[in-house]
């Protein structure tokens, strides 16, 4: 199973940086028996493979070498693969310039590089034979993709950075079949390109008969990309180890809005 990794952001809201924003230090990791500075970006690498991923796919641009530098030989036994996006032009299509390497039959995961979310065995929850989206609750969902979806966990709606979002979960990876995923490059081709974010792209699919789940298996969700977010990250993984973290109750949301039921 493929990873999937957009990682060409040009990271404008915690600019400058001396690095690319995907290997800001959040976290430490022991080298042997040496301590060291831990990425964001390895956050997700582990979940992936925890969650089945047995290759990745980092989508970086031509400025981001020192991606390819890092992860070149991080993780012996898990092959890893570079795409070049040449300008960015959004998610989605950061995304589809892995789409030919995903074989038939296979599901692929993907998730996004400058996030840090619990628990880390999270992907297990979702299924392999449908798009499905892992949710996490949070307190401002305003300045994420909120999924609107029923009591049966079919999503009705994703409300990109909306200021009336109606949820309190948000997506924060997602996993989907091969076949999905070449449907979905379809439809955002057939739409002449023009979906920047994945929440327009799916509202659509979901428009023409597409189906897509939500999975509320999410604790815990930190975006990294942001001043506030980092500082928070930091101070959440320096303040004791990942593991006890993942036993950290969540805040709690407001009250889950579902859609009405089809």
């Amino acid at each position: 199973m493929w990873g999937i990794i957009p990682a060409a952001g040009a990271g404008s809201r915690i600019q400058p940086l001396a690095c690319s924003k995907e290997l800001l230090p959040v976290g430490r990791r022991l080298d042997g028996s040496v301590e060291r500075p831990k990425a964001v970006s390895e956050f997700l690498v582990e979940r992936m493979i925890l969650g089945g991923a047995t290759r990745l796919c980092f989508i970086i641009s031509p400025g981001k070498a020192d991606i390819l530098e890092y992860y070149t030989s991080r993780y012996p036994g898990v092959d890893v693969l570079f795409v070049v996006q040449p300008r960015p032009l959004g998610l989605c299509d950061a995304l589809f310039r892995a789409e030919a390497i995903v074989p038939s039959g296979e599901p692929a995961l993907i998730g996004l590089p400058d996030t840090v979310w619990f628990p880390e065995d999270a992907y297990r929850a979702l299924p392999d034979d449908e798009l499905s989206f892992l949710l996490f609750p949070v307190p401002d969902p305003q300045n994420f993709d909120a999924v609107v979806a029923d009591e049966h966990g079919r999503v009705a709606e994703i409300q990109v950075k909306s200021a009336t979002a109606s949820s309190s979960w948000i997506w924060g990876a997602f996993k989907l079949p091969a076949l999905v995923y070449r449907q979905l490059h379809e439809l955002w081709i057939a739409r002449d390109r023009a979906d920047e974010y994945v929440g327009t792209l799916v509202n659509a699919y979901i428009g023409q008969g597409g189906k897509a789940r939500a999975v509320r298996a999410g604790t815990q969700y930190l975006d990294v990309g942001t001043l506030q977010g980092f500082r928070r990250a930091v101070e959440l993984l320096s303040a004791s180890a990942e593991t006890r973290q993942d036993t950290t109750p969540a805040p709690q949301p407001e009250p889950l809005h579902h859609a009405p039921a089809s």
